[in-house]
């Protein structure tokens, strides 16, 4: 009985133990991740599993799933400074989710594992604005606007590599209207617009210059029928007409013929003639024209010609003879300037040294040494005072006696005054800044009378 019981005992452990492995096997949903941790006898940090399942030892292992549902990010991006330095606004909508590619996996499990979706959303928004600010300074106005799909393609290739870094891939973007502050995008809309207009009204014009030239052909076409039937109608009438007037024709026109090539030989005649006239004259006139042309270059230019050089020789003579004479004129006023300052270097020369020795004979006493220069003046000196009064004619003077009963004449006082006005010797020697040599001073101090003497 006790061994049955233990039995029983043993076989429900087992079953209990079968059951508690059994539920430590975890399979994996189609739309998430499971991620195995804890056991570190892999060199992977964590084990990724989807779309299986897995066995998760207790106590040393645990695990945890990642959804791989698509999170939507919108990335309204403003300010974004373009390549020509013109900021635009680009509204994005990005659609990412975790990637199932067994690098991108761990790369989520490092770095996603236990984040929210909305913690997911901020971090991947973070690197979305970077990358898409990154990619509009690469690319014009005209390329963000016009070539769509080249800027889908750059925004993918950056974002993505930065996306698979922590796990995650670009699933989708969806960019709407790209505005910007100047108005240049709005500005490209509406030349398109033009454009468009435009064509459609060539288009329309198009299509009304077709239709115009369908009708006008149609008319065309009901007047030329028209036309045709007339000219069947009158064709039949025409038709006797002209077999009389054919006959009456050939009459007249073999008439005419003879008639033309009668006068056509008459004309033909006549034009060969003036025409041969007016070649002999066309070359008589020529050759004199020739002549007339030989005649003025002889005695017109080529007068002129000898009169231009003939001028030219004597303008060059002229301008050698007036350098020649203003040389000459150069050097002789130097020669003679020359020799003037040498005659009075050796005068001043000559009279330094004979004022030397002059001051030397009055045994260095320079006041001896200019009276004697004086007296040496003093004929001159007599001879001015006299010069000044020698050439006053006395014949031609005229006195007027003024009755003063004095015992003189007026001729008498006339030239007693005018011998007066003559300066004195003395003061003479005053204005010249000298002395009187006191022998003259003194005989005339001796003849002149003292007012006692005189009384």
């Amino acid at each position: 009985m006790g061994a049955f019981y233990f039995t029983v005992i043993g076989v429900i452990a087992l079953v209990f133990l079968f059951m508690a492995l059994i539920n430590r096997y975890r399979r994996c949903p189609s739309d998430k991740i499971l991620v195995i941790y804890g056991n570190k006898g892999s060199k992977a940090s964590a084990k990724c599993v989807h779309g299986g399942g897995a066995f998760v030892w207790p106590i040393i292992e645990d695990y945890a799933y990642m959804s791989l549902t698509p999170i939507s990010i919108d990335a309204n991006l403003t300010n974004a400074l373009s390549r020509q330095n013109i900021r635009v606004d680009v509204p994005c909508r990005f659609t990412v989710g975790i990637s199932t590619e067994p690098d991108s996996m761990l790369a989520a499990a490092e770095r996603l594992l236990g984040q929210s979706a909305q913690q997911i959303q901020e971090l991947a928004r973070d690197i979305l604005f970077g990358q898409l600010r990154l990619v509009i300074a690469t690319m014009s106005i005209e390329e963000l606007n016009s070539d769509r799909d080249k800027f889908l393609e750059a925004i993918s290739a950056n974002v993505e590599v930065e996306l698979k870094k922590i796990g995650l891939r670009l699933i989708n973007v969806n960019v709407t209207d790209i505005k910007d502050e100047s108005g240049y995008i709005e500005a490209l809309g509406q030349e398109a617009a033009a454009k468009a207009i435009n064509e459609a009204k060539v288009r329309v014009a198009e299509q009304e210059k077709l239709g115009e030239i369908g009708k006008a052909e149609a008319v065309r076409e009901t007047r030329v029928r028209t036309a045709e039937a007339n000219a069947e109608a009158v064709k039949g009438e025409n038709e006797a007409k002209i077999a009389i007037a054919n006959s009456d024709a050939i009459r007249r026109e073999r008439e005419a013929e003879a008639q033309r090539k009668a006068v056509a030989a008459e004309k033909v005649a006549n034009a060969q003639a003036l025409e041969e006239a007016y070649a002999a004259e066309q070359k008589a006139e020529e050759a004199r024209a020739d002549r007339e042309r030989s005649t003025q270059n002889a005695n017109v230019i080529v007068a002129q010609e000898i009169e231009k050089k003939r001028l030219v020789i004597e303008a060059e003579a002229a301008a050698e003879q007036k350098r020649v004479n203003a040389k000459g004129e150069a050097d002789a006023i130097f020669a003679k300037m020359e020799a003037e300052a040498k005659g009075l270097f050796e005068i001043l020369t000559k009279q330094a040294s004979g004022y030397d020795k002059m001051i030397q004979a009055a045994g260095g006493d320079a006041t001896k040494a200019y009276t004697l220069l004086l007296l040496e003046k003093l004929p001159e000196l007599v001879k001015t005072q006299v010069e000044a009064i020698k050439g006053i004619n006395i014949d031609k003077v005229t006195v007027w006696d003024n009755g003063s009963g004095d015992g003189k004449t007026s001729t008498a006082n006339f030239l007693s005054g005018l011998m007066k006005s003559v300066p004195p010797l003395a003061e003479l020697f005053d204005q010249a800044g000298m002395a009187l040599p006191e022998y003259l001073a003194k005989r005339k101090e001796e003849e002149t009378p003292t007012s006692e003497e005189a009384e």
